[in-house]
């Protein structure tokens, strides 16, 4: 029977002590995570700012290309978690990248390329045709009318987004509105 009793007493000792030193670690667990640090604002800012430009640059090449235009939710901007931030962030970065890269090869790259060598310098002003595809007003407003808008005439576009109204204009019309320079590059 002492046994049982000194056995008891050893294990009400051993809990006692744990209890002494587990409570006050539970508690400022507690604590700590009542009053958990806020992110720095300016940080918060900077990666907001951050995902908008990301965003809106993704959404550029895809106006370009005329592809569907990613959906934004916009909740990083009404939750205040660093880590989620951060990871739109990314996940921003990450799409602008691929929407770039995918603009950077215009399906008749190469054949407009050749195009280009029988009609005019990229930036060329001269009317009534523009640029190094040597598209005209009628042509630029029915193809590209927020470039147009936005930049003026063809001579102010750069050229992957001079060939990829053109490719537009091929959708339609295949490369008839370059009749001769499409002749000589053997695409008609």
């Amino acid at each position: 029977m002492e046994q049982v009793t000194l056995r008891y007493a050893c294990l009400l000792a051993v809990l006692g002590a744990s209890a002494v030193v587990l409570v006050p670690q539970a508690t400022a667990r507690q604590h700590a995570s009542k009053h958990a640090a806020r992110p720095d604002p300016v940080v918060m800012t900077r990666l907001l700012d951050g995902i908008v430009a990301r965003r809106d640059e993704t959404w550029r090449w895809q106006r370009l290309m005329r592809r569907t235009r990613t959906p934004y939710a916009a909740r990083a901007g009404r939750l205040t978690s660093l880590e989620y931030r951060r990871w739109v962030f990314r996940l921003w970065e990450t799409r602008a990248t691929k929407a770039e890269a995918q603009a950077q090869k215009p399906p008749h790259r190469a054949e407009w390329l050749c195009i280009h060598r029988h009609e005019g310098r990229w930036k060329d002003p001269d009317a009534p045709y523009y640029g190094g595809l040597q598209m005209d007003l009628e042509f630029q407003s029915t193809y590209a009318p927020e470039l147009l808008r936005a930049k003026g005439t063809a001579d102010h576009w750069t050229p992957l987004e001079q060939m990829w109204v053109a490719e537009r204009a091929y959708r339609d019309r295949g490369f008839w509105p370059w009749p001769n320079t499409a002749r000589y590059c053997g695409l008609l």
